[in-house]
C-alpha cells in the first residue's frame, strides 16, 4: 500500500496524529499534496529552514509565512478553519525538537483536539523518537522503498530512447541491482549509468548502491570474482544451496540458508562469497558487531534498520560470519548489558524464522558452544553443516588450484598434509612464492590449527556429530539419538556387558 493510501484511510477513520518515517521526504509531501488536491483537503507544510507554507501548487497564506519557530508552528493547526473539511500540517523533522516540554505539550494539545476539528498533525522523520507523553496519541507509517514496479517507471522516465532501458533479463538484472534505493538513489544510479554507458547497466548501480550501504555502516556489499570452481571440496554443500535456491524459483517454498559450523579455515567464508556470484545474487555482509550502540535504544534502532536494508535488497545472499563472537554472551545479557544483546538476538531470530523476503542467509561459527541454543533449532536455518578439515580427495583438487594461483611448479614434492585445512595450504603456497622456496621449507611456517587448538577441534566434531551434515559427502553423521539406541540394545541383548 503506498504512503497516500494510508494516510488516506487514517484521515477518515480520524486519526489526528500520524508520524512518518520517511528518508524520502520530498517524495512524502508530493505524495501528500497530491492526495489534499484529489480530495480537495487542506494541506500546509513546516521545517525549520523556510517555515510554515502552503502545499507547492497553492498559495502561501499570508498569515503564516515567517512562522519558523516549533512551537508557533504546531500551535498555527488550531487557526485553520473547522468546518468538515480535513486540514493536515506536515512537520518535517519536528523530532528534533521534542526535547522542549512546551512543544511536546503543544503537540498532545493539538493532536487531542484534532479529531473532532478535522486537523491532522503529519510529522515526517528518518526515525521514530516518540517521548513518553505521545507515545499514545500517534501512529506511525512507513514511507516505503520503492517498488519494483516504481522503480520501473523511474528508469523508464530517465532513459526515454532507443534500448537505453532493455527489456527482459537484462531489464531484471537492472532492476535487481536497484532494489533497496531510495527513489533519489535511483535516479541518480540510472543518470549515472547513462552517463557511463549510454544505457542502464547494472554495474554501475551496484556501484552506487555499494557506497550506500557503506555510509549506513552496517553493511557491506560483495560482488567480488570467485566461483566454485576456485573452491575446493564441499561438493555436497554447493550441491544443497545451489538446489534449495534454483527450487524456490519454481515453486513457492521459500529458501531460508544454512548454518556452517567448522574448523577455521575449512572454506567457510570463500564459500559464502562465492555462492553469491553463483547464482548471480549480490553478497551482503552484516557486521552483527556495528549494530550495538552506546546511547539506549541505538542497538535496537539499528538492528532494525539493517533488517530492513536487508529485506529491501532482495533477492541477495546475507553473510554473518563468526556469530558466537557477538552472540555468545546472550545468555547473561541481563547481568552485562542490561538486556541489550538478549533483545538484539531475539530481533534477529524472529527475523531469520519469519523473513519473507528472499535472502539466503549463510552464517558461520567456529565454536558452537558459545552460541545460544535457539539459534540452531528447525526452521531458523535450512540445514546446518560441519566442514571439517579436507580429506584426501579434497587436498588433490586444492593443491593444484594454489599451485597454479601462485605460480610454482607441480611436479614438486608436496609437505606433509595430514592436519592442514585449505587456508593453511593456500598459505604453504603463497609463502613458497613469497620466499622463493619449495613447498617443504616453506611448510615449515605453517603451523596448523588442527594442532595448536586440537581439544576445540575434537570437542566441535563431537558436536557435530548426530546434528550436523557433512559438506563434503552429504551424509548425515549419526545422531546421539540413534547411538543411545544402538548402546541400549547391545547392553538389553547381553546384560553382562553392562
Amino acid at each position: 500500500m503506498r504512503l497516500a493510501e494510508e494516510i488516506q484511510e487514517l484521515v477518515r477513520a480520524g486519526f489526528s496524529g500520524i508520524w512518518v518515517r520517511s528518508c524520502e521526504q520530498d517524495d512524502a509531501i508530493a505524495e501528500l499534496a497530491q492526495l489534499c488536491r484529489d480530495e480537495d483537503w487542506r494541506m500546509s507544510t513546516w521545517d525549520i529552514d523556510v517555515g510554515l507554507r502552503g502545499a507547492p501548487t497553492e498559495q502561501l497564506e499570508s498569515q503564516a509565512v515567517s512562522v519558523t519557530d516549533p512551537l508557533g508552528a504546531v500551535r498555527y493547526l488550531e487557526s485553520l478553519p473547522s468546518n468538515g473539511q480535513p486540514s493536515l500540517l506536515v512537520l518535517s523533522n519536528l523530532h528534533r525538537f521534542l526535547g522542549s516540554a512546551e512543544v511536546v505539550q503543544a503537540i498532545f494539545h493539538q493532536v487531542s483536539q484534532g479529531k473532532a476539528h478535522q486537523r491532522f498533525l503529519v510529522v515526517l522523520a528518518p526515525v521514530v523518537q516518540l517521548p513518553v507523553e505521545l507515545e499514545r496519541v500517534f501512529t506511525v507509517v512507513e514511507h516505503e522503498l520503492p517498488s519494483r514496479e516504481q522503480l520501473t517507471e523511474i528508469a523508464a522516465d530517465i532513459a526515454t530512447e532507443g534500448d537505453e532501458f532493455p527489456a527482459g533479463v537484462e531489464r531484471e538484472r537492472i532492476l535487481d541491482a536497484a532494489c533497496g534505493l531510495s527513489r533519489y538513489e535511483a535516479e541518480n544510479a540510472f543518470a549515472l549509468s547513462l552517463v557511463r554507458h549510454g544505457r542502464l547497466e547494472p554495474s554501475a548501480i551496484w556501484q552506487l548502491k555499494s557506497q550506500t550501504l557503506i555510509k549506513s555502516g552496517l553493511l557491506s556489499l560483495h560482488r567480488g570474482g570467485e566461483s566454485f570452481a576456485e573452491l575446493g571440496g564441499l561438493a555436497s554443500l554447493k550441491q544443497f544451496c545451489c538446489q534449495a535456491l534454483r527450487s524456490q524459483e519454481s515453486r513457492s517454498v521459500q529458501a531460508k540458508g544454512v548454518l556452517l559450523l567448522g574448523v577455521p579455515g575449512t572454506g567457510k567464508s570463500a564459500f559464502a562469497k562465492a555462492l553469491g556470484r553463483e547464482i548471480g545474487r549480490p553478497t551482503l555482509t552484516l557486521d552483527v558487531g556495528a549494530l550495538m550502540g552506546g546511547i539506549v535504544g541505538q542497538t535496537e534502532e539499528r538492528t532494525r534498520r539493517a533488517l530492513k536494508i536487508i529485506d529491501a535488497m532482495q533477492p541477495a545472499v546475507l553473510f554473518i560470519d563468526e556469530l558466537e563472537k557477538t552472540l555468545g554472551g546472550t545468555s547473561n545479557s541481563g547481568q552485562t548489558d542490561s538486556g541489550v544483546g538478549s533483545r538484539m538476538l531475539g530481533t534477529l531470530l524472529t527475523w531469520l524464522a519469519d523473513h519473507e523476503s528472499d535472502v539466503f542467509v549463510i552464517a558461520t561459527s567456529n565454536d558452537v558452544s558459545k552460541l545460544p541454543p535457539e539459534l540452531t533449532r528447525a526452521e531458523r536455518f535450512d540445514a546446518i553443516f560441519f566442514l571439517d578439515l579436507p580429506g584426501k580427495s579434497q587436498k588433490e583438487a586444492i593443491w593444484p588450484m594454489y599451485l597454479d594461483r601462485f605460480g610454482l611448479d607441480p611436479s614438486q614434492d608436496l609437505p606433509n598434509d595430514g592436519s592442514w585445512t585449505g587456508a593453511e595450504i593456500r598459505a604453504c603456497c603463497r609463502l613458497a612464492a613469497l620466499l622463493n622456496v619449495s613447498l617443504v621449507q616453506a611448510a615449515q611456517n605453517v603451523v596448523p590449527v588442527a594442532v595448536t587448538s586440537a581439544e576445540s577441534v575434537e570437542r566441535l566434531r563431537s558436536w557435530a556429530s548426530g546434528r550436523c551434515l557433512s559438506a563434503e559427502s552429504g551424509g548425515v553423521f549419526t545422531t546421539t539419538t540413534q547411538a543411545t539406541r544402538k548402546l541400549r540394545r547391545r547392553l538389553t541383548q547381553n546384560p553382562e556387558s553392562n
